[in-house]
This record gives structure tokens, C-alpha cells and sequence, in this order.
């Protein structure tokens, strides 16, 4: 029951006690009563009336509070929902810049792995690296190596033209480099193939004067004669080939000097 309707039971309620006090009042009391009787009567009436009427109040006044408790509980209930609204939206929301923020840290993560993976290679581009040149263990810087593999795979491939321009290069930045005598060697090979023989000999002539203990130097000895014997300078050919088996008795270097003087002649 509503308050509303509540107020509407008030008049009827009272409206009915009213009209049975006066059907009780209006009949013929003193003829069945005496005077003293009939006031009696009539006291005890009013007094019924007063008290139906007093039940009444206290009904409705219960009843108002009841309304009142339902209708507190109704709006709590309603504040509760548009609370657990708004927590829901709130929620909803939080989950969006959560999704926003882990994708922005996935991104970074990501970013953050291929900085570090890029800068690692460039610093191991700059970091020296161990190898062996001529059976000596040596440090070079992996620059240096990779342009020395690409020279030699270009002699390798009989691209001699190429292989000479990549070994000067090659030489003018790293002069001191470990690979300075097989440079060399392998230079005098390329301009051999080239047939500038003059420029041969001077590559070669670099590694014997230069690197006389490189293992390069009894063959780039062999090298210079051949050149020589290109030139028609026989001599000059004779001579390296006898300073490889003075300097280099004991190599294969020496059994080849010894047989190309046989056909040139010691003298």
C-alpha cells in the first residue's frame, strides 16, 4: 500500500466509525433506557468510538511507517543499482585504458628490443674479433676481415681487376692490418693475372722486404721470377729464384726454385 492510498483509507475509515456512533446514538434510547442509563449509554459509546478511533490512528501511523521503511529500501535499492551502474561503466572503462596502456607497453617492449638488437650489431661491428692468419693466432677488427674474405672470393672467381682495386683498398685502410703479407701476396697474384707484371713484382717485393718470416715470402719469391722471366729479364729471375733456396732451403718453395733453374740455367 502506497502512501497515496493510505490517505485515501483515512476519511473512509473514520467516515465508517462516525456513522455507526450515530446509528447507535439515533435510536430510541430512552425508551429502553432511563435518563441515567441512556448517558451511560451514550458515555460508553463515545468512549468505544474514541478508541476505535485511537486503533485507527495507531494503524495508521503504523502503516505510514511501513510505507515509509519500503519506500527508504526502494531508494536505497535504486541507488544501490545506479551505484553497481556506474561501478560497471567505471569497470568497463578502466578495462579499455588497461587494453590501451598493455599495447602501448607491448609496442615499447617491441621498440625497446630492436634499439637494443640494433645497437648491439653496431657495436659488434666496432668489436675485434680472434682469428689465425698464416697459422699465427691475430685480432682484427671484423670490418678488416669481411673485406678481406670479399677480395680473396673475387681472386677466387678469377675477377682479378676487381680482387687487385679491393686488395689496395683493403691495404690503405688497414696498412698494418694482420693480413698485410697474404694482402700483398695475393695483390702481386691479381696483377700477375692482369699481366702487369712490373706491378707484380713490386707487390711481391713488398712481402719479401716487409714480412720476410711471413710463410708468403718463399712464394712470392717464385712469383717475382716468373714476372722477371715475363719481362724477358732473366737475370733478375735467376736471382730471386737462388735467394728462395738460400733463404728458404727447406720449403716446397725451394723444390720449385730448383727446378725452374734447371731450365734457365744457374748462370
Amino acid at each position: 500500500m502506497t502512501r497515496d492510498s493510505l490517505r485515501a483509507a483515512r476519511p473512509a475509515a473514520r467516515l465508517g466509525a462516525a456513522l455507526l456512533a450515530c446509528a447507535l446514538l439515533a435510536g430510541p434510547a430512552h425508551a429502553l433506557f432511563g435518563d441515567d442509563e441512556a448517558r451511560k449509554a451514550i458515555l460508553e459509546l463515545r468512549a468505544r468510538v474514541a478508541e476505535m478511533e485511537k486503533r485507527l490512528l495507531e494503524k495508521d501511523a503504523e502503516l505510514a511507517a511501513r510505507i515509509e521503511r519500503l519506500e527508504a529500501a526502494n531508494r536505497a535499492q535504486l541507488e544501490f543499482a545506479n551505484t553497481i551502474d556506474a561501478q560497471r561503466r567505471e569497470i568497463a572503462q578502466l578495462r579499455g585504458q588497461v587494453e590501451t596502456l598493455s599495447n602501448e607497453i607491448a609496442t615499447l617492449q617491441k621498440r625497446n628490443r630492436d634499439l637494443y638488437a640494433d645497437l648491439d650489431a653496431r657495436l659488434k661491428a666496432f668489436e675485434p674479433i680472434a682469428t689465425t692468419v698464416d697459422g699465427k693466432p691475430a685480432t682484427v677488427e671484423r670490418a678488416e676481415q669481411a673485406a678481406y674474405d670479399a677480395a680473396l672470393a673475387q681472386f677466387r672467381d678469377g675477377d682479378f681487376k676487381a680482387a687487385a682495386a679491393s686488395l689496395q683498398t683493403f691495404l690503405a685502410r688497414w696498412p698494418n692490418s694482420a693480413y698485410a703479407a697474404s694482402a700483398h701476396y695475393w695483390l702481386g697474384n691479381s696483377l700477375y693475372g692482369l699481366k702487369d707484371y712490373k706491378g707484380a713484382i713490386a707487390a711481391q717485393q713488398v712481402v719479401v722486404d716487409r714480412h720476410p718470416a711471413s710463410p708468403r715470402a718463399p712464394d712470392a719469391l717464385l712469383n717475382i721470377a716468373a714476372s722477371q722471366i715475363e719481362l724477358k729479364d732473366t737475370a733478375r729471375a735467376r736471382a730471386a729464384l737462388n735467394k728462395v733456396l738460400a733463404d728458404y732451403p727447406n720449403t716446397e718453395a725451394a723444390k720449385v726454385a730448383e727446378e725452374r733453374l734447371k731450365v734457365i740455367g744457374r748462370k
